[in-house]
């Protein structure tokens, strides 16, 4: 190889770096000087030689991504123009042959063996090249390429040591360059288990995005691909959602993977994953079913699912042009109606999501809206004609498959219709009144499945705006329910009738024989005989008169109305369902009048002892939502609702516990207390009156015995092993404390263990609530973070004394007290205190010395060492003295090392913040220095003073969170190396001029100077 093949080669990598140049010219001038060499090791041996300076930096550098995409072209255009010459070929031998020449290419095949050769390499830097290039040139060759066998290996084995790189930007390139080497058709592909296994335990959350971009779908990937739609980087999620739709036919998911994706999409906390979902996914399913949205919702299951799919059509319409949204997709008819033979479960949920759609567009969509729904009366009339084709099935039709589910199905289509209700304009008087009077007898009919009756009396309700309205409609409507009108008597029989006359006849005669009797008394002068024929008369004549009266009951029709109490489960629970909405429609301001009492005491309180479970549990719900209209009702039932918490079913247990925590959230434990009511509240209690209490009491002016009873009483179920109990209980006692309700340390640390708990991993509401709870509630005052504060240390305790048996054995105790420390740092309240100089972490720093102090051999002395470190003492300079006394103390007790150069860290900084202080104070009145900043930017690491002889440096304050937790690095940092961030001025200009300068690499210098030394 001659010197002008080296000039070439050099300037080649020179012109290479500047991104303005035409790497294909380069490339081409290149390899034509290749193909005229005859000794092609020299030119490999220079090759590599240039490109070494471009593998040895680690930052992306344009001028190095130019020099490596310039080498990957230059290499691949090899494979590509043999390729070319193998298409030319004619006679299949000589093809043959000539993939044997093409596959093994000396300069790639040296490319190769040279980048294998090198991932080992101690530099990360070189181990990032290496997979970069090999990423390169597998990506730029065609799709029937081949390459040897061997070489195929090696690269795969290769690639799989550095997807476990230590560096994250490692992984990802040889993640990425397994791309290829990946055969999902295996279900033993290596790649495909280690790109699964960095899918489920990768941290970095760029190395998942990579492999979520080049996986390949089959079975048992789609299965880790839909669990990164709920992982907890945005990025990954979004990109999962993205993948979805590019890879995966809409066919290939089941229904429930379909409407989970949906569901959590939908609904996830970041815009980004949202949009994702509304712009990638649901057009890339619709262009799988030919754009028709009908067509989409037998594959989402809406009988079981209508909220999700209403969620999915309004997203729809949301990017649909209107004239696509009024074809004829429901099949409406002339009166704007689907007819009732055409009414099917897809037809009538994209009915009812459309109208929605357009009411919620207020006056815009009031045209449209009536294009595609006719005027009140007439759709009261449509609905109460279909909801009487429910079909009412008995006991053996129950048991027959096709009934029922023809009976659930009209079920769905009547409450997707009684949805519709609130989309009608009832503005017109006569429109609304029918409305109303079709729901009332809809309401009153027997035949109406109950499942519907929830539903109609809240549409009911949302036509009548007055409460004292509503309260009359329903307590009517409860009263027809319960007790029907019924008709009088038996119908006419004629031979009764028969038997009255003759009877009638009989005492006419015997009264007219009587008569005749007196008289012939009377003119023989018998006064005695006829006083007592007389008297005959009289009682004939009576009788007479009640024959009379029977045949003319008998003898008219039957209208007499007769009202009939009934007492069956099934009427118990349509009135209680009914009462249950109106207490929910009604204004909480609202008092419990005349009417309401009354249905409290004839019909919610006599069914809390009914024998059937439904039937009590809403008769628990309707107390209790009652109670809250009436401050007396409540203090009548509570004890009652106590009693239910504790003996009833879960279910209604559960009921029970919701309404004591509404109305303590109302009313405060005082509702039990026999002390007045004027008196002070626990919510009305200052943070300085709770400052001057002693740490162990528990804050809060708690209203006597029974609500330490009530509190003890919720400190059992959080005990107990019902799950969903238990989930409620905690979710309560948090809203009570967040609502000062009550203030109790012991109670927080409950709450605490609780979460931390592997018994309760599997509750996901339990442990959300919690988490969410935690940080609203100290963040809220200074007198919440005190309670966490002295939660602290009963806390510790109860994790480090935990038996091996108990599941907090399993708790790290360095992780709670982490938690805890975050909680009360003094810059995480919304509201900061007006007095900075004194703070929460000050008193846990003086109990955690004194916590020390009481057993120096204890194995918690470590960790609160530790944590001494990571509290934020205030300027107050009493508090600094007493800890400074004490942490002096501590020295000459503690005998373990760490723990000693834990704490005297502790004091080192004591030390140097106070001759900071003192130092400022000092030179407050001297002139600035105008190149202090420069200074600073310089050298951030040097400080203005350094310390004293044999006196530790002062560590730097450590950010809110351990390393452990720090953002995940981005592709052009890796998180493992990235140092905690130091406090430093803002440079100057002229500094930030000279930084960018230096980052400005280029390799020429480089290349120069070796050519010169060589």
């Amino acid at each position: 190889m001659t010197a002008d093949s080296e000039m070439e080669i050099k300037e080649a990598f020179n012109r290479a770096q500047k991104g303005h140049n035409n790497k294909a010219k380069l490339v081409a001038v290149l390899k034509n000087r290749y193909n005229t060499l005859e000794d092609k090791t020299l030119f490999h041996e220079k090759f590599i030689h240039y490109l070494k300076y471009a593998m040895i930096v680690y930052k992306r550098e344009p001028a190095v991504e130019n020099v490596i995409e310039f080498v990957a072209k230059f290499a691949s255009s090899f494979q590509s123009s043999s390729k070319n010459d193998k298409e030319g070929e004619q006679q299949q031998e000589e093809e043959e042959e000539d993939e044997e020449e093409e596959d093994d290419h000396p300069f790639l095949t040296f490319i190769f063996n040279f980048l294998l050769e090198s991932h080992k390499a101690n530099s990360h830097a070189v181990r990032f090249r290496v997979c970069q290039l090999i990423n390169k040139l597998l990506g730029s060759m065609s799709e029937n390429a081949q390459i040897d066998d061997d070489l195929f290996d090696s690269l795969h084995q290769a690639m799989l040591i550095r997807v476990t790189d230590k560096f994250p930007n490692v992984r990802i390139q040889a993640a990425l360059a397994m791309t290829r080497l990946q055969q999902p058709q295996d279900p033993d592909c290596p790649t495909v288990s280690a790109y699964m296994l960095i899918l489920d335990n990768d941290s970095n959350a760029e190395v998942r995005r990579a492999v979520l971009s080049c996986i390949a779908m089959s079975p048992i990937t789609l299965v880790k691909v839909l669990k990164r739609t709920r992982d907890v980087k945005e990025s990954v999620r979004k990109l999962a959602y993205q993948v979805l739709a590019d890879k995966v036919h809409v066919k290939a998911l089941s229904i429930a993977q379909r409407v989970t994706l949906l569901e959590e999409g939908l609904h996830d906390t970041s815009e980004a994953v949202r949009e994702a979902v509304k712009t990638r996914l649901l057009p890339s399913w619709l262009k799988h079913l030919d754009g028709d949205v009908v067509l989409l919702l037998p594959r989402l299951d809406v009988e079981n699912c209508s909220e999700t799919a209403l969620e999915v059509l309004k997203a729809i319409f949301t990017n649909m042009p209107e004239e696509e949204m009024l074809k004829d997709r429901v099949q409406l008819g002339t009166s704007k109606l689907i007819p009732g033979d055409a009414l099917s479960c897809e037809n009538v949920i994209y009915w009812r999501a459309l109208c929605e759609f357009v009411r919620a567009k207020g006056d815009e969509g009031e045209e449209m809206l009536e294009k595609i729904l006719p005027d009140a009366a007439t759709y009261a009339d449509y609905l109460q004609g279909f909801v009487r084709t429910v079909p009412v099935l008995s006991e053996a039709q129950r048991a027959e498959f096709n009934s029922l589910e023809m009976a659930m199905r009209k079920e769905f289509i009547s409450q997707q219709l009684i949805h519709l209700v609130g989309c009608l304009d009832t503005n017109e008087e006569g429109g609304r009144k029918r409305v109303l009077a079709v729901l009332q007898e809809l309401l009153c009919r027997p035949q109406t499945p109950a499942s519907l009756v929830s539903l109609l009396t809240e549409k009911l309700l949302s036509l009548i705006p007055d409460d004292n309205r509503r309260i009359q409609m329903v307590a009517e409507i409860i009263s027809d329910v319960r007790e029907p009108i019924a008709e009088a008597g038996p119908p006419l029989d004629e031979a009764q009738d028969r038997r009255r006359q003759i009877k009638l006849a009989e005492v006419k005669v015997r009264i007219l024989e009587a008569r005749q009797a007196l008289d012939d008394c009377i003119a023989a002068q018998e006064f005695s005989n006829a006083a007592q024929f007389k008297d005959s008369i009289t009682e004939l004549e009576n009788q007479r008169n009640l024959v009379l009266q029977e045949a003319a009951e008998g003898s008219q029709p039957v209208d007499r109305e007769v009202r009939t109490e009934k007492s069956d489960p099934d009427t118990l629970l349509r009135c209680l369902t009914m009462c249950a909405e109106l207490l929910k429609q009604m204004n909480i301001k609202t008092r419990i009048g005349p009417t309401l009492s009354a249905i409290v005491s004839s019909l919610i309180v006599p069914c809390i002892a009914n024998a059937h479970p439904a039937v009590r549990n809403m008769a628990v719900v309707c107390l209790g939502t009652s109670a809250l209209h009436s401050k007396e009702l409540a203090k009548a039932h509570m004890v009652l609702l106590l009693q239910i918490a504790q003996l009833d079913e879960v279910k209604i247990r559960i009921s029970a516990l919701r309404s004591i925590i509404d109305l303590l959230l109302l009313f405060s434990f005082q509702l039990l207390s026999e002390k007045p009511v004027t008196q002070a509240t626990p919510a009305s209690h200052s943070p300085g009156g709770q400052e001057e209490e002693e740490p162990t009491e528990e804050k809060g002016d708690l209203a006597g015995d029974t609500a330490q009873s009530i509190l003890q009483l919720l400190s059992e179920f959080l005990d107990g092993e019902v799950s969903d109990l238990r989930t409620e209980t905690a979710q309560g006692l948090a809203k009570l404390m967040y609502m000062d309700r009550f203030s109790s340390a012991k109670m927080f640390s409950r709450l605490v263990l609780l979460w931390y708990n592997p018994v309760t991993e599997g509750d996901t509401s339990l442990r959300h609530c919690l988490g969410v709870f935690f940080q609203l509630y100290a963040r809220e005052s200074r007198a919440h973070q005190e309670v966490v504060g002295e939660s602290f240390l009963p806390t510790v305790r109860t994790l480090m004394n935990a038996p091996a048996t108990s599941p907090l054995a399993e708790v790290d105790p360095s992780n709670v007290v982490e938690l805890l420390v975050e909680l009360t740092r003094p810059g995480t309240l919304i509201k900061p205190s007006a007095n900075h100089e004194v703070c929460v972490h000050d008193s846990m720093a003086l109990r955690v010395c004194g916590e020390i102090l009481k057993d120096q051999t204890a194995p918690e002395v470590r960790l609160y060492a530790k944590t001494l470190n990571n509290l934020e003492v205030s300027a107050n300079e009493g508090t600094r003295q007493e800890l400074h006394a004490l942490l002096l103390e501590v020295t000459q007790v503690v005998k373990d090392r760490i723990s000693l150069r834990a704490v005297e860290k502790v004091i080192d900084r004591l030390v140097d913040s106070k001759e900071q202080a003192e130092q400022h104070t000092e030179t407050a009145l001297q002139p600035l220095d105008i190149n202090a900043d420069e200074f600073v930017a310089e050298d951030p690491s040097k400080s203005v003073k350094k310390p004293k002889r044999g006196q530790k440096k002062t560590p730097a304050p450590k950010s809110g969170r351990k390393g452990s937790r720090r953002a995940e690095s981005s592709e052009e940092s890796d998180g493992e190396n990235v140092p905690e961030s130091l406090p430093r001025a803002r440079p100057s200009r002229r500094a930030k001029t000279a930084a960018l300068e230096r980052y400005k690499l280029d390799l020429n210098p480089l290349i120069d100077q070796e050519a010169n030394t060589s």
